[in-house]
């Protein structure tokens, strides 16, 4: 696909560009692929096997597992810039969840023995790689915990606020800066679609929320985070 304007430069990946020498840099930009993905499109597959590191270097992706019936779970929403499907490389196993973009993306990619090399020869590299592997376990865990013991409503406003967190705003500092079908934000709250909707639709009667298609604003953000807190 063709970029679209998307940004194509590793340079512009500080997790793993900005903590490089130059010798490894020079390494770095000789030793790794761009790749694009449309909206919709796969990124891998539950059961395919890493050949390398992923670096989301533009656009955003949902990371999800398949269940009983074909049900998705969603486990992970992705914000440039960030690793991406990089458990079962390091684990020496293939992907247990599948990711798709939700809107364009430019990912990275650096070959297995390349990330490898870099890793042994900077620490700071091997540092930031361990600091994502730990925030996205205390995420999981969290949410292993509150999607099962938090209400419907409590696990929707959650879900609002990990969105908001994740993606942030757009420019009026209330609009939500991703849109996701109703099937995929009853995915990230553990709920049915027609739960979703309907609870979606007591927020907006309650005016915590606006919805105008795929768009939510968030218009009462006091009382979304009350909602959460209390399950």
């Amino acid at each position: 696909m063709p970029d679209n304007g998307l940004v194509a430069d590793i340079k512009n990946f500080p997790q793993l560009y900005n903590v490089l020498s130059d010798e490894d840099k020079e390494y770095l930009l000789a030793n790794h692929s761009v790749k694009y993905f449309a909206k919709n499109e796969k990124i891998y597959r539950e059961g395919d096997k890493p050949k390398g590191l992923l670096c989301l270097g533009s656009g955003k992706v949902k990371v999800y597992k398949a269940g009983i019936g074909g049900r998705e779970q969603i486990v992970r929403m992705v914000a440039a810039p960030n690793f991406l499907g990089y458990r079962a490389l390091f684990a020496e196993e293939a992907h247990i969840a599948s990711a798709e973009a939700i809107e364009d993306c430019v990912i990275y990619h650096i070959p297995k023995d390349v990330i490898f090399k870099l890793i042994a020869s900077n620490r700071k590299v091997c540092k930031n790689i361990l600091k994502s592997f730990a925030v996205e376990l205390g995420f999981t865990r969290y949410r292993t915990v509150s999607l099962t013991q938090k209400h419907i409503r409590g696990r929707l406003a959650e879900s609002l606020l990990f969105l908001r967190d994740i993606y942030g705003f757009k420019d009026d500092n209330i609009t939500l800066d991703v849109q996701l079908s109703r099937e995929d934000i009853a995915n990230f709250s553990n709920m049915t679609t027609s739960n979703a909707i309907r609870t979606l639709s007591t927020f907006v009667n309650e005016k915590v929320i606006a919805v105008d298609g795929r768009t939510i604003k968030i218009v009462d953000e006091p009382k979304l985070e009350r909602i959460s807190k209390l399950g």
